[in-house]
């Protein structure tokens, strides 16, 4: 009886470790972008990430957008993060769309805090990008 309770609470010892190392490295959940006009959540969508805006402090249309029939859509439920995928511990690789000037950029997301997310997108392989810091909302 005794060896099934040492088992028992190794594998629940070794399951609550699993949970929580997989639960830090998660950047799924809601998030402010660094301006405070917007929120996008995050979640995973087949073996990537994905986000959607959910949230604008003004809600607008994708005026910009490089499908001009998309221009009368709201930006509340617009994608704007794409096939976000693993390249490290709390780093992942895809595509970002910026809404504000209509373009697609190489991007890459880091969790650098159990609430921060810093976003970079690049242009030119990489040799001209720009970041931002996103807090979780909680």
């Amino acid at each position: 009886m005794r060896k099934h309770t040492v088992l028992a609470a190794a594998g629940l010892i070794a399951g609550l470790a699993f949970s929580g190392t997989a639960f830090a490295t998660s950047p799924a959940g809601t998030w402010m972008t660094e301006s405070g006009k917007t929120q996008v959540k995050i979640a995973p969508c087949a073996d990537a990430f994905c986000g959607t805006i959910v949230w604008q402090k003004t809600p607008s249309k994708d005026v910009k957008n490089p499908d001009k029939s998309k221009r009368g859509n709201a930006l509340v439920g617009t994608q704007m993060l794409f096939n976000l995928k693993p390249v490290g511990t709390d780093a992942w690789k895809g595509k970002l769309y910026n809404f504000e000037n209509g373009k697609n950029y190489t991007g890459k997301m880091e969790l650098t805090g159990g609430d921060t997310l810093k976003l970079s997108g690049c242009v030119l392989g990489g040799a001209i990008c720009k970041s931002q810091q996103w807090k979780k909302v909680k």
